[in-house]
């Protein structure tokens, strides 16, 4: 038997939202799995996001930068091991300038290996490493091209870019919106078809045990998890989510009222958690 101790169990509660005792039931029933024990309260019907089982705590600062034809944003988290250096005046400036930087590189990588006055940014971040007594390093790092790319910034948290299908009128501040939804929303994809099937079906089969608990017959169960598989999506991809100004339209019909046929081609999100 696993040895599951309070840590474990105050970990998984502060994941998911769910109760101390069902957590621990949860992780001892899982033998101490953490991404099994989350399963095991969503199928008894807890109330358990899909995603966000593996986020860690960071500190640090979130940013964002696009090109001057607004074709091409990246975004980056510089990660620190405290909130008071994270909102130091200096470390976000170094954050906005290797963000402006990176747009010039495909890679976290090629960016670390670049100059930065005289020396490469890897040779920085450990210079400032020293300067300051925190390990500094670049955590989440995305690029995105488009016909029209703009970004947000959510209390220096979180970072977000969004691209649209062309630069009409209205393309910037359309864009800002729903990379602002993206912030608030954290989708796990732009729509269905970027959703992993290995997602898919663990939800199918989430839906089904929820079903069965309820005490649904087995020959009704296919067609109700399909919908609660299109509620999945609803709530989860970013075009199908209800906008967040206006809840009577998804992102995809706002972007629609913006230009007849515009569309949201992708989005990226670098977010400390």
């Amino acid at each position: 038997m696993a040895n599951i101790t309070a840590a474990d169990v105050n970990k998984l509660r502060q994941t998911t939202g769910a109760g101390m005792m069902d957590c621990k039931k949860a992780l001892v029933e899982a033998e101490g799995d953490f991404e099994l024990a989350v399963e095991i309260l969503r199928k008894k019907g807890q109330k358990v996001a899909a995603n966000r089982s593996d986020r860690e705590s960071t500190e640090g600062a979130a940013v964002a930068a696009v090109n001057a034809d607004k074709t091409l944003g990246v975004v980056l988290t510089l990660n620190c091991e405290t909130d008071f250096v994270g909102k130091n005046e200096g470390f976000v400036a170094l954050a906005k300038q290797l963000v402006e930087q990176a747009l010039n590189f495909q890679t976290k990588e090629e960016l670390l290996a670049s100059d930065f006055n005289g020396i490469t940014v890897a040779e920085k971040l450990i210079e400032q490493t020293g300067v300051i007594g925190e390990k500094i390093e670049i955590g989440n790092f995305e690029r995105l091209e488009g016909a029209f790319v703009g970004s947000y910034i959510h209390s220096g948290k979180i970072a977000t870019i969004v691209a649209l299908s062309a630069n009409v009128e209205g393309a910037d501040e359309a864009a800002k919106n729903v990379a602002m939804q993206a912030a608030a929303m954290n989708p796990i994809a732009l729509n269905e078809a970027g959703v992993d099937a290995a997602i898919i079906e663990k939800e199918v089969e989430i839906a089904k045990e929820q079903l069965r608990a309820e005490g649904k017959p087995e020959a009704m169960l296919e067609n109700i998890s399909k919908g609660k598989i299109q509620r999945f999506y609803k709530d989860n991809t970013l075009v199908n989510q209800d906008y967040i100004k206006d809840g009577s339209l998804s992102v995809a019909k706002y972007v629609e009222t913006v230009s007849a046929g515009l569309t949201v081609t992708g989005f990226k999100r670098a977010a400390l958690a």
